[in-house]
Order: C-alpha cells, then sequence, then structure tokens
C-alpha cells in the first residue's frame, strides 16, 4: 500500500512536470507496466484529480484544470529554488505581489523539512537587499500583456514617451523582457511598421484586444540583445561617428555589442558610439589606440582639440629626464 501510494504521488508529480505524456512513457519513468499507470489513473480520479485521456495511437494522460489545486509536488532543489523567488519577489517591481509573496513563503517554509529550511534561512540571512528606487508595475498590467503574448493578440494601449507625450498603440506583442527593476514589452507597431521596445510601467493596455497574428521571428535573431542594444543607445546622452583608422575585424571584438562597426575599406571602419559626456567619449575612443577621423558631430571635434591642447601644455610643463 506504502509503495502503491508513493507511486501515485510520483505519476502526479510528472502529470504536472509536463502537459502531455504518452503512457509508455509514464510506465517507463515509474517503472510499470502500461496496465498499471491506467490503474494508477483511475486511482486518481477517484480522488478528485482531473486526469484526460488523450486519444489516439500513442495516447496517454494529461492534467486537466480542476477546482481544487492539486499537491504542488517539489524536490530539494525545486522547493528551494521557489523559496528564495518568493523571497525575491515580496521586494521586487511588480506592483499588488508583495503581500501575496510573503503569505506563500510563509505557507511553503512552514512544511519545508528542517534542511531546507536550513538553507532557506541561511540565504535570507545572509543577504541584505539594497532598497533600489524606480518604477513598479502593476501585476495585473504585466499579466494582461503576458495573455495576449501567449495568445497572439493584438493589444491596443495608451504610452507615455520619455518626453511626456501620450500615443495611442496598435500592436503585435511579442515578448516580455525584464532588466534589473523595468519591464520592456518588444512588439511589431502596426501604425510604424517596426519593431519597437516599451516600458510596461508607461502603458494603460485597453480592452478589449485584437484579432489574432501569426507571430514573427525574433528581431536581429535575439530578443534579450535587441532590448539591451536599443536600451544602451537610447541611454547614450552624446553620440559621434568615428572614422577609425585600423580594420573592422580588428576593433570589433575589442568594443561593446551596442556599438555599430562598418567595414569602410580594407585598412579603416566607421563605428558609431556614444557617452553620457564628451570627456567620457574621448576616453574610450583612446583606449582604442588608433587613429581616427570624427565625421559627426563637430561638437566632438572641438572638444578634442580643447583636450588635445591641455594634454600639450602638461607635456611641455614636465621636466626632461
Amino acid at each position: 500500500m506504502v509503495e502503491t501510494s508513493a507511486r501515485l504521488l510520483k505519476l502526479l508529480s510528472l502529470l504536472q512536470l509536463r502537459r502531455e505524456w504518452a503512457s509508455a512513457d509514464l510506465a517507463d519513468r515509474l517503472g510499470v507496466a502500461v496496465r498499471t499507470v491506467r490503474r494508477d489513473v483511475d486511482r486518481l480520479r477517484t480522488l478528485g484529480y482531473p486526469v484526460d485521456a488523450t486519444p489516439g495511437v500513442s495516447g496517454g494522460y494529461r492534467l486537466g484544470s480542476g477546482a481544487a489545486m492539486p499537491p504542488l509536488l517539489l524536490d530539494d532543489e525545486e522547493a528551494v529554488a521557489v523559496a528564495v523567488g518568493l523571497r525575491t519577489a515580496a521586494g521586487g517591481s511588480v506592483t499588488g505581489i508583495e503581500e501575496t509573496s510573503v503569505r506563500a513563503l510563509a505557507k511553503l517554509e512552514q512544511v519545508l523539512p528542517t534542511r531546507l529550511r536550513h538553507r532557506v534561512t541561511a540565504l535570507s540571512s545572509a543577504t541584505v537587499p539594497l532598497p533600489v528606487a524606480g518604477p513598479s508595475v502593476d501585476s495585473d498590467v504585466l499579466t494582461a500583456i503576458a495573455a495576449t503574448v501567449r495568445d497572439h493578440e493584438r493589444l491596443r494601449f495608451d504610452y507615455v514617451g520619455h518626453d511626456g507625450g501620450s500615443s495611442r498603440r496598435d500592436v503585435e506583442p511579442h515578448r516580455l523582457v525584464n532588466r534589473g527593476r523595468r519591464w520592456y514589452l518588444v512588439a511589431w507597431d502596426v501604425g510604424r511598421s517596426d519593431w519597437r521596445t516599451f516600458r510596461v510601467d508607461r502603458m494603460t493596455p485597453t480592452i478589449p484586444t485584437g484579432p489574432r497574428f501569426a507571430p514573427r521571428p525574433d528581431p536581429g535573431g535575439d530578443v534579450a540583445d535587441f532590448v539591451n542594444r536599443g536600451l544602451d543607445l537610447a541611454l547614450w546622452r552624446y553620440r559621434a561617428t568615428l572614422r577609425l583608422h585600423a580594420p573592422a575585424d580588428a576593433v570589433a571584438g575589442r568594443l561593446p555589442a551596442t556599438i555599430t562597426v562598418e567595414p569602410e575599406s580594407e585598412h579603416t571602419c566607421v563605428i558609431h558610439t556614444g557617452a553620457d559626456t564628451y570627456e567620457m567619449l574621448a576616453v574610450y575612443t583612446a583606449m582604442l589606440d588608433v587613429d581616427f577621423d570624427v565625421l559627426d558631430p563637430p561638437e566632438f571635434a572641438v572638444h578634442l582639440r580643447r583636450l588635445a591642447a591641455r594634454y600639450v601644455r602638461a607635456a611641455a610643463s614636465a621636466t626632461s629626464p
């Protein structure tokens, strides 16, 4: 009887792990015959768990949605990961889930074995979270957007740009990306016929959602890289276009991925770069240790002339060895 009960718990855990299971796969994981799997599934149904049978030659089973949530079966590492995640969410950037996360964590820690509770407590006592100011996202807004991404439904929303201006957008939502305390939506902007990145805390979705659409490939082949490039470029206060007297292959590996390198000739290339100040931009460019020309803007060239004169004066004032 004990062996049967343990097998039922393992079967329930497997059904929670994957959406659909072939009967033969379940039998192999449990080390029993397919007929035994069928009997165990009937026992789970008797206990109130909605296990649906999938038709076909290689038919199997899947855990359906029911009125009651089945017990959550986690191994040791999964339990610790969930506990750590709940602690993080309790002080995170999603509004409205802090208290819920604390309640869920309290329930989880109450049933954790002593050995696991000690691991979670040790991590908590050894960690001091830094207070980070920043925008928060309403959990209802986040889940509503996630649903349109999952169901491939057009999304309409009012958006407040960084300049404070408001606009109405109609997009095909692609992916949600989290970076630090900010959430971003990568979407195909229907009105502009191009990919755009939107800050979720500046979005106010409208109901109902739009028609379904066929999902597009990731922009640039990688969503996270697409967002990082766009954000880094947007954060630069000063930008410049420079011609480097070096082959593109020689400098590309020494530059951040956010800087575009365009081969111009066998011995030169053009880069589009930027920084918070012209001083920082001059330092970064000098660290490349190659000759360069300023193509744009003229203000950066003026700054370099002033900086060069300062260096010449400093060198002239030095005592000869």
